[in-house]
């Protein structure tokens, strides 16, 4: 919805400056503005139809953006969805972070809440058969390095891909239990072991 609002105000916006003058925006918020509509239109275009299927005209119709922007910001339609799951894990490192309620008992319910706020993107990704970004993004959040000693990458790995196990089954399933129940779950699967 909020999409086509501002596609309908780009559109009928004949003055000179056209929507980023009458937006009052600087550099910085006007590619923000372009990166979030380009975003937005994917995803919704990908609750329609494959992303092979999409062309970047298609999409930056859809985003109400010139073809420009979309070369000046991303190389494939696949970075947009990788810099997406990017941004939305930092931004629950920040939260976690700043949450002085934050504890390691608490790192995993924090981080399947916040999946479960943000399941649209999580979902339309899952349906589009793009998952693997969600695991990318967590193998680069967990920072597994050549440089490790193998014990301590192993133990990472292995984090890391049963982290993205459970969520890829949770999502198929629906995202139904709270971080704190899925928790709880978990906790059931170590005591039978």
């Amino acid at each position: 919805m909020e999409l086509q609002t501002i596609q309908v105000f780009r559109q009928n916006d004949t003055r000179k400056g056209g929507l980023f003058h009458r937006m009052n925006m600087n550099n910085e918020q006007k590619n923000t503005y372009v990166k979030r509509q380009i975003t937005n239109a994917l995803l919704f275009l990908l609750k329609e139809k494959p992303l092979s299927d999409i062309s970047v005209s298609e999409l930056t119709d859809k985003a109400g953006i010139g073809r420009v922007s979309f070369y000046r910001n991303y190389q494939s339609k696949e970075d947009i969805l990788r810099e997406e799951s990017d941004r939305l894990i930092r931004e629950w490192g920040v939260l976690y972070e700043s949450n002085p309620e934050s504890a390691p008992e608490t790192l995993f319910p924090s981080l399947f809440d916040f999946y479960r706020e943000h399941r649209d993107f999580y979902t339309t990704l899952y349906h589009a058969g793009m998952s693997s970004i969600m695991m990318e993004t967590i193998i680069s959040t967990i920072q597994i390095t050549p440089e490790m000693q193998n014990l301590e990458a192993y133990m990472k790995s292995f984090w890391a891909y049963g982290i993205y196990g459970w969520m890829l089954e949770w999502i198929k399933r629906g995202m139904q239990e709270s971080g704190k129940e899925l928790t709880a779950l978990f906790s059931l699967v170590r005591k039978t072991q």
